[in-house]
C-alpha cells in the first residue's frame, strides 16, 4: 500500500528562479510562475504547507500579452470612497506599471488566503535585467511561448 506523504515546514527546501519575461505572453509567464511560488513541481506537494521556491522575474517590461487588450482590458482599483474607482488600462499598465502588471497577473494564480499571502512575498520582480539576488545563485528557468 502506498502513503501520501505529508511535508511539515521544517522539512522544506527551497530554491531561487528566475525568470527572463523578455517576449513572453503574460499569461503563460503568470502560470509558470505561481506553479513555482506554490510548490506544484516538487513530488512532494502538500496544499497546506509553503513548500514552494522563490522566483525572480526580470524584463517585467518587455512581457507581451495576445489579441486586442492593448485598449480594451482593464485593471479595477476603488478607494472605498464615493467617486473612488481607478480604471488602468493594459497599455497604460505596460508603459509606466509593468511590475504591477506582472505581480497582478500572478497573484490572480496564487490562492487568497493567508498561505497566499506569504507566497507572495517570494516573488520578485525587476522592470530590467538587473536584480540584486546574485548571492542566491538562482537558476534559469525557460518558459514556453
Amino acid at each position: 500500500m502506498r502513503q501520501t506523504t505529508m511535508l511539515k515546514p521544517a522539512e522544506v527546501k527551497k530554491e531561487w528562479y528566475v525568470i527572463d519575461a523578455e517576449g513572453q505572453t503574460l499569461g503563460r509567464l503568470a502560470t509558470q510562475a505561481a506553479t513555482i511560488l506554490r510548490g506544484k513541481h516538487k513530488p512532494t506537494f502538500t496544499p497546506n504547507v509553503d513548500c514552494g521556491d522563490y522566483v525572480i522575474i526580470v524584463n517585467a517590461s518587455k512581457v507581451v500579452y495576445t489579441g486586442d487588450q492593448e485598449e480594451k482590458k482593464f485593471y479595477y482599483n476603488h478607494s472605498m470612497y464615493p467617486g473612488g474607482l481607478r480604471t488602468r488600462s493594459i497599455g497604460l499598465m505596460k508603459r509606466e506599471y509593468p511590475v504591477e502588471l506582472v505581480e497582478k497577473a500572478v497573484k490572480g494564480m496564487i490562492p487568497h488566503n493567508k498561505l497566499g499571502d506569504r507566497i507572495r512575498t517570494h516573488l520578485f520582480v525587476y522592470e530590467g535585467a538587473e536584480h540584486p539576488h546574485t548571492a542566491q545563485k538562482p537558476i534559469e528557468l525557460k518558459v514556453n511561448k
